[in-house]
């Protein structure tokens, strides 16, 4: 039987070129830096989804409780930093996110509309940083990060889902499905220039 992890690898047209786990290997510092702002942010995106579509109860609560899970790992990878001997450097601009947003961010569009593109978004990241997981889970020399990363992965597969389950739950009459097959065939062309370098989505 499939794991929701690898379910979320089925939707993802194009996947990360496997040498890419040799930059991630050069420079630890870089990629866990990179990571723990990751985390940082998507904490935040779940607070603005709180921030802007407060009249759905279950997705408050729902942001609520991913919002502290990913501050959660925030601390355990600055913990990993810190077991090796290394230091959080400042922040890394995500190019891959703000292309992302490329295809949610078109003028008009009803609130429904802003909903669903929202959720699909932050569907995304977490797909896209799923498959990252795993590819480190299964590929990366460093021990301890091969199961630190495994762990990791079943909880971005579960935020997917509970992402795309408000997009088809809200969306109105929104075929959510078709919007989503778009997403995922932009985001493919999108990869052809990434996983060129030791971040988590570049």
């Amino acid at each position: 039987m499939e794991s929701s992890a690898q379910k979320v690898m089925l939707g993802l047209k194009l996947p990360t070129d496997p040498r890419w786990v040799k930059l991630v290997q050069s420079n630890i510092e870089e990629i866990l830096t990179d990571h723990a702002y990751c985390e940082q942010k998507a904490a935040s995106s779940a607070i603005s989804c709180i921030v802007r579509f407060p009249e759905y109860p279950d997705l408050v609560e729902e942001c609520t409780r991913i919002s502290i899970e990913e501050m959660e790992h925030f601390r355990m990878v600055h913990q990993e930093l810190l077991k090796r001997g290394l230091k959080l450097g400042r922040e890394r601009k995500d190019e891959y996110v703000s292309d992302l947003a490329s295809f949610i961010l078109k003028p008009g569009g009803g609130k429904k509309e802003q909903f669903v593109n929202q959720m699909l978004f932050a569907a995304m990241i977490e797909a896209r940083s799923c498959e990252r997981f795993k590819l480190l889970s299964e590929n990366i020399e460093d021990e301890g990060l091969k199961i630190f990363y495994r762990n990791l992965m079943e909880s971005e597969a579960e935020h997917y889902a509970t992402f795309i389950k408000f997009a088809k739950k809200y969306g109105g009459d929104i075929d959510v499905d078709s919007r989503w097959k778009e997403f995922l065939a932009f985001e493919a062309d999108l990869m052809f220039k990434y996983g060129k370098s030791e971040t988590m989505h570049g």
